[in-house]
């Protein structure tokens, strides 16, 4: 009686080792995986000195207004929405271009966050009518700009025929990601979701066409939990008929660039780097990315 007790007591053991083991195994590929922690201390990061640019600020339903002052006496402008680069950046970017006001809208952290920013899709039209409003002005071309998660918004805003309509020019500063089908990568090439992709390769076969500007930058990150900007970079290529060209340059900010290939206007640059200053360099980027966006 004793020994089939204790047969009894061991099995219901092991079998509760075996769930233990089992959850935490699935605990462990549910975590998050993020960018790498390595620092490489050979390329310099410099950063840009923040600055309060001379203009009228207005707060908006969703973000800030910001009018530089040279567009005082104008009555009409472009005007930038950009997502996830803070307040001060954009609105030294737009300062140092011409007739260009600017939007900053900082919502937290991941891409859906933005994008549930414009479920609704009367939003976006309601904020350029707010904008407006506010500063007195009729814009005369609305662009888009998005440095990591803030590409969220600018898919759900092009996702909405009347908002891609409106939008003429967009930027994606190392932020365009997608999931893998099996929910990991690998083992060899990964296999991507394409379905979030289809709106970036509609907006840039129309950049290619001469009909809107679309810049895509990308880097080496590699999130290990959902596909990097580097495998959509590469996925947006083959789509669209084009192969990356293969470089080694100085970029803006000390950043060196790996690839480039640019067709109408359309412009995709891949640049070095695997960790958080790589990624930072690029949204340091931004003033010089906003004439590129321009050519």
């Amino acid at each position: 009686m004793l020994n089939r007790d204790l047969f009894k007591l061991t099995l219901k053991t092991t079998w509760t080792t075996l769930l233990l083991i089992l959850l935490a195994s699935s605990l462990r590929s549910q975590m998050p995986q993020n960018p790498s922690p390595m620092v490489e201390h050979t390329r310099p990061h410099p950063r840009l000195r923040k600055e309060t640019p001379p203009g009228r600020r207005e707060k908006l339903e969703l973000g800030t207004l910001f009018i530089p002052a040279k567009l005082k006496n104008h009555t009409r402008a472009r005007l930038l929405f950009f997502f996830h680069g803070g307040d001060w950046l954009p609105a030294v970017a737009a300062a140092r271009r011409r007739g260009v006001a600017v939007v900053t809208i900082q919502s937290g952290s991941g891409s859906s966050t933005y994008e549930r920013l414009f479920e609704n899709s009367k939003r976006f039209p309601d904020l350029i009518a707010e904008a407006e409003s506010r500063s007195n002005m009729k814009f005369s071309e609305i662009e888009l700009g998005g440095w990591s998660a803030g590409c969220g918004a600018i898919r759900k805003i092009l996702r909405d025929p009347p908002s891609y309509n409106r939008v003429s020019r967009v930027l994606c500063i190392d932020g365009v990601h997608t999931s893998y089908v099996n929910g990991h990568p690998g083992p060899k090439e990964s296999n991507i979701e394409t379905a979030p992709l289809q709106i970036w390769l509609k907006f840039g076969r129309a950049a290619m066409a001469g009909e809107k500007h679309l810049i895509i930058t990308h880097s080496e990150i590699f999130p290990g939990t959902f596909a990097s900007t580097t495998e959509t970079a590469d996925y947006l290529l083959r789509e669209w008929g084009l192969k990356p060209h293969p470089v080694l340059k100085w970029g803006p900010m000390k950043t060196q660039v790996l690839s480039e290939v640019k067709r109408g206007n359309l412009l995709v640059m891949g640049f070095a780097g695997n960790s958080a200053p790589d990624h930072v360099d690029e949204l340091e980027s931004l003033p010089e990315y906003l004439k590129w966006l321009m050519k």
